[in-house]
């Protein structure tokens, strides 16, 4: 059995779904956790410190040792304070996951300014000031040699990242999150830190946003616990150097992405010009890659 005692773990939005059953996971597993979530709905309206309290007085009446945190974690200064007072708490970070999210979807030509600034602002901003923070304690608490054990990063993306109609706001900034994993995973690598992305698939309060007639699955054949075994295995030594992936965890299933990669290219020696483009670029350039968008909303 994976043994994670003596471990800390921070789980940014482990107040529901899939960051409640990642906490409960770790905690289970003997690592001491730290459950963060500021307690808004699902579209980050409103704020209640309770439920982050609620999710950690669970774990404590299970065995567990656990501290509830109500920061938000847009503010780089409370994302800075969750790493301090884990620190005090418990003299070391070992694992930090995030799952914070929030939906507020519309078309593009419709989307309200507020709505767009405000899931960028949660889902990618409020990514980087814990990752940030994070960073900041493990490279000031790294000595010479290393960490005792290395360092984990998780920062939950999603499908969307790839396109997803109705979802221009929540697509960016969950893209935008690869790019961060990518970039921070070579900065801390020196560190002995890892860091990654996780595309998790499961049922959650925001699948219920979904129309129950289109919802692609029910909470029994997608729950967040299946998510929630993998996410804990990246805090553990087995996930040793795993660093700068997306991976992906749902139901019965687990998976690596492959990283962006150039699938044809064309040379023109004399260089391409507009006319060269037109006669060759479809055909001998792109050849069998898909360059035309055939599926649509409508």
């Amino acid at each position: 059995m994976t043994d994670l005692d003596g471990t800390v773990c921070i789980v940014g939005g482990g107040g529901n779904g899939i960051g409640e059953a990642t906490a409960r996971e770790l905690a289970a597993h003997g690592a001491r956790v730290v459950v963060n979530d500021v307690g808004s709905d699902v579209h980050g309206r409103g704020a209640d410190p309770a439920v982050a309290e609620a999710v950690a007085e669970d774990i404590r009446e299970d065995g567990g040792t656990v501290m509830g945190h109500a920061g938000d974690l847009t503010d780089f200064d409370d994302a800075d304070e969750l790493v301090a007072d884990t620190v005090s708490e418990f003299g070391r970070v070992d694992a930090v996951y995030n799952f914070a999210g929030i939906l507020r979807d519309d078309i593009s030509y419709k989307l309200d300014e507020d709505d767009w600034r405000a899931v960028i602002e949660t889902n990618l901003t409020g990514q980087f000031t814990l990752l940030q923070a994070a960073c900041k304690h493990w490279r000031s608490a790294a000595g010479d040699d290393g960490f005792d054990r290395q360092r984990s990063y998780v920062a939950a993306s999603a499908h969307s990242a790839r396109g997803n109609v109705g979802q221009v706001n929540y697509a960016t900034a969950k893209a935008g999150i690869l790019g961060m994993v990518r970039t921070v995973s070579s900065e801390m690598h020196r560190y002995d830190v890892r860091v990654n992305a996780l595309v998790p698939n499961a049922y959650t309060r925001m699948t219920e946003t979904v129309p129950a007639d289109h919802r692609p699955y029910t909470r029994e054949e997608m729950p967040p616990e299946r998510v929630a075994a993998f996410a804990a295995y990246l805090a553990s030594e087995d996930a040793s150097d795993v660093t700068g992936c997306t991976l992906y965890a749902g139901g019965d299933r687990v998976g690596v992405f492959s990283e962006p990669t150039m699938d044809r290219v064309g040379v023109e020696p004399d260089g391409w010009t507009v006319d060269s483009l037109a006669e060759h670029f479809r055909e001998d350039v792109a050849g069998d890659v898909e360059v035309t968008r055939t599926d649509s909303y409508f």
